[in-house]
């Protein structure tokens, strides 16, 4: 089920042909080849609508201990929510070597683009991301994403955060295999996942935690672990010194190593994270005075141009010989040829 495609490059590309069963391929988003996925643009045919494909290769899917494949976890929760920032489930299919998901789609780029943000934009994507942590802990079981980052979180230009990529979510306290307790991503996995521990509505606060440090810091997941020291906690208050006390410490809870140390829910962080100033005052305050005396410095600075132009200027003007200039040189004149006094009858008037 696939064709040539024809480019603007005119070059040709091989998409899936999804044109039978009512989509149209737009141009391939992203590729995970690690988990064999791919994730396709496209038009759904019968309204026109864009829509995201997410291919699941065969050949890398392996079920888990009750037989269930990560797509259809991923359907399962979909199914469940009704979020405004979390692109719904739309269609489902199976073609001969993949299973193909189709969700509806969000024009906003991944934080996985490099980009830079100032610590107020990141407040306000962090704000964005917990309100949708908080629906899904309101769910009945509480659903845990599980993979959290950069990647993972969309952001538009207006600020607003969308979370994608359900694949691993879970239900809470819902079993898993073995196999399944560290398909997360380094540095992002809570350390409770790590070692096998029961994940709770802070395992995911974790994650959140080490995504927006990767902003504030403008570093990519893949060097996630420069932040980290040989004691397995995150170092970054050097790298944004601009950041106040209290959003520092905010942070630090966010991604202690020992859950109970963290917050207890999303809705407790974003509660706390609401009354927090990002940005130092004392940092605020430095800056103003220092474009104070910058002010001041060129104030003094031109005030002094001016003074020495004016000098010049007089300077200028006692150089050319006036008619004061003129008269003395005439009295040098008589006085050297000694005509005093016919020098003085002339000169009197």
């Amino acid at each position: 089920m696939s064709k040539f495609l024809f480019t603007d490059s005119g070059a040709f590309s091989h998409h899936p042909d999804f044109s039978k069963l009512g989509y149209q391929v737009i141009h391939e988003l992203g590729r995970n080849r690690e988990g064999g996925r791919i994730t396709y643009l496209a038009h759904a045919l019968n309204s026109n609508q864009k829509v995201v494909i997410k291919e699941f290769g065969f050949a890398t899917m392996a079920a888990d201990w009750s037989g269930v494949k990560p797509y259809e976890h991923e359907i399962e929760i979909l199914q469940q929510l009704n979020h405004c920032r979390i692109p719904r489930y739309v269609d489902s299919f199976e073609l001969p070597g993949g299973f193909y998901m189709v969700q509806e789609y969000k024009n906003a780029p991944s934080l996985g683009l490099r980009r830079s943000f100032h610590p107020e934009e990141v407040k306000q994507i962090a704000l964005s991301i917990l309100e949708i942590l908080v629906y899904l802990q309101k769910q009945v079981p509480s659903i845990i994403h599980r993979d959290i980052k950069p990647e993972n979180i969309l952001v538009d230009e207006r600020l607003n955060a969308y979370l994608v990529d359900f694949g691993l979510a879970r239900l809470r306290g819902a079993k898993m295999a073995l196999s399944s307790f560290v398909v997360g991503t380094p540095g992002f996995m809570p350390p409770e996942e790590q070692f096998g521990h029961v994940l709770t509505d802070a395992s995911d606060l974790y994650s959140l935690g080490a995504t927006l440090i990767c902003l504030l810091t403008n570093t990519r997941s893949v060097d996630i672990g420069k932040l980290i020291d040989d004691n397995y906690r995150f170092s970054f208050q050097k790298l944004v010194p601009q950041l106040s006390p209290r959003f520092a410490s905010w942070l630090k809870k966010m991604v202690e190593c020992n859950r109970k140390r963290r917050y207890r829910n999303a809705y407790v962080a974003l509660s706390a994270l609401k009354k927090i100033q990002v940005i130092d005052a004392i940092t605020g305050i430095d800056n103003s005075v220092a474009a104070s005396k910058r002010r001041k410095h060129l104030t003094l600075l031109g005030i002094a141009i001016f003074v020495t132009l004016a000098m010049v200027g007089v300077g200028l003007f006692i150089s050319q010989p006036g008619d004061a200039g003129r008269q003395m040189l005439k009295n040098q004149e008589c006085q050297s040829s000694e005509l005093r006094v016919n020098c003085t009858d002339k000169t009197r008037y």
